[in-house]
């Protein structure tokens, strides 16, 4: 379990405090510079602030930055390393030193994981020769790598800023197949998304920010209501069930 307590982020991110459950699917939303990508990097131990943040009963101010690599990976939005180094290798890099595996076990998962995401072909590439929407899904497999429960039994959390970004609709799709069976194995996941209907289909749990400020939290039904869409983004809005799914339905 994630615990947060009067987190707070200069005036970026107001006091807010919630919790996130274990195996959740947890989405954070809301407009652009509402605060997702800060509230990712402090959750993830990766910026400065005040307040708390816990996994489990470890505070994470306490935890020293190669027990953060063990226990989570994280997924920021950033440009491609200066380093010319292969698929392959680069996906490598993304194991904790900590984390004692064979290369044998450590090359199945990842070819395992580039089989789920379509980038079978692209293990011996550069990854300044690839394409942006693939070099997003070579950055998913390094992060799945990371706390992949048969290579590092200690991973419980997977933390990712916005990773459908660059992705086309079937890509995107892949993304969240590999998402549901890396939650199936137990970890917890934590993503900021710009997509209210697949949050709605997703998501376990909705963290609604808006300027900085924790607008509301709970299950997916709850938050993004009409009353809350309409507040936040400026738009109207209304649930709809097709074949018996529901959806969101933009005016």
């Amino acid at each position: 379990m994630i615990h947060v307590n009067n987190l707070h982020v200069g005036t970026r991110l107001l006091p807010m405090s919630f919790q996130c459950e274990p195996g959740s699917f947890l989405h954070i939303v809301g407009p652009n510079g509402s605060g997702k990508s800060t509230l990712l990097a402090a959750l993830a131990g990766m910026m400065s602030y005040q307040g708390q943040v816990c996994f489990g009963t470890d505070d994470i101010s306490c935890l020293t930055t190669q027990d953060l690599a063990v226990r989570r990976a994280y997924l920021a939005q950033n440009e491609r390393p200066v380093f010319a180094v292969d698929v392959y290798h680069y996906l490598t890099l993304s194991i904790p030193d900590s984390v004692i595996a064979d290369q044998k076990k450590i090359s199945d998962v990842i070819h395992y994981l580039c089989g789920r995401l379509n980038l079978q072909d692209k293990l011996a590439r550069s990854i300044h020769h690839i394409s942006g929407g693939e070099w997003q899904r070579v950055r998913l497999a390094g992060s799945c790598l990371q706390i992949w429960p048969s290579l590092n039994p200690e991973g419980q959390y997977l933390i990712l800023d916005e990773p459908a970004s660059a992705l086309d609709v079937g890509q995107e799709k892949l993304m969240y197949d590999l998402l549901a069976e890396v939650r199936a194995m137990g970890i917890t996941i934590l993503m900021a998304n710009h997509d209210l209907n697949r949050t709605y289909k997703n998501a376990s749990q909705v963290v609604l920010l808006n300027q900085g400020i924790l607008y509301r939290s709970g299950r997916p039904k709850e938050v993004l209501n009409s009353e809350s869409i309409k507040d936040i983004f400026q738009t109207d809005v209304q649930a709809v069930d097709i074949k018996g799914k529901s959806y969101l339905l933009f005016d």
